[in-house]
């Protein structure tokens, strides 16, 4: 990471303000609904089902809190950081990342709440770091800001790609190829 990012400790104060604006905002509600009911959706062979004994109907709410933690770091590090959007993509956990996915993909609810509250939501994919482990920037700024992050969806990056290798064993036995991406099933002829 680059020796510009804010202090854990600053951004962790920061992320803390944002979140309660966020969830004190009018249209949190709302917006918990319809994050919350985008999972018919979530159909990533390599996000979600990582966490142990994966439950959509018992991990969803929780991952929610969670991914709003990792947007209120993220919009800490950009406001404090220079509004440096490469900066901003700090790592974070698979699953976490996931259901940040899910959160943006509730636009303009979420732009009208980030506007009333002041702060920028920065989420790019092509620049996303899966590399979050105990200990790193990430870590640093979550505990300072919320204690020790649930390790149940902070799957360290390490752990998460032994987890991903037994996953894509399943999958291929069941006729996924390269984690999901992949089958050749014939539906016409089923």
């Amino acid at each position: 990471m680059s020796a510009t990012l804010p202090a854990p400790e600053t951004v962790a104060e920061r992320a803390k303000e944002i979140m309660s604006a966020i969830e004190a905002d009018p249209e949190f509600g709302a917006f918990t609904t319809a994050a919350l009911k985008y999972d018919d959706a979530w159909t990533c062979f390599t996000g979600f089902p990582v966490i142990s004994k994966w439950n959509l109907d018992a991990d969803k709410r929780p991952l929610l809190a969670e991914g709003l933690r990792a947007l209120s770091l993220k919009a800490a590090v950009y406001e404090m950081g220079g509004q440096n959007e490469g900066m901003t993509e700090i790592p974070v956990a698979v699953p976490v990342d996931e259901m940040m996915h899910a959160m943006i993909a509730q636009p303009q609810i979420l732009a009208r709440i980030a506007e009333r509250v002041g702060v920028s939501v920065i989420h790019q994919t092509d620049k996303e770091h899966h590399d979050y482990a105990p200990g790193d920037y990430t870590h640093t700024a979550y505990v300072a800001a919320w204690g020790e992050p649930n390790e149940r969806y902070w799957v360290g990056h390490t752990e998460a790609n032994r987890r991903l290798e037994i996953l894509g064993a399943k999958y291929e036995a069941a006729g996924f190829k390269r984690s999901g991406k992949e089958h050749s099933f014939d539906f016409a002829a089923a």
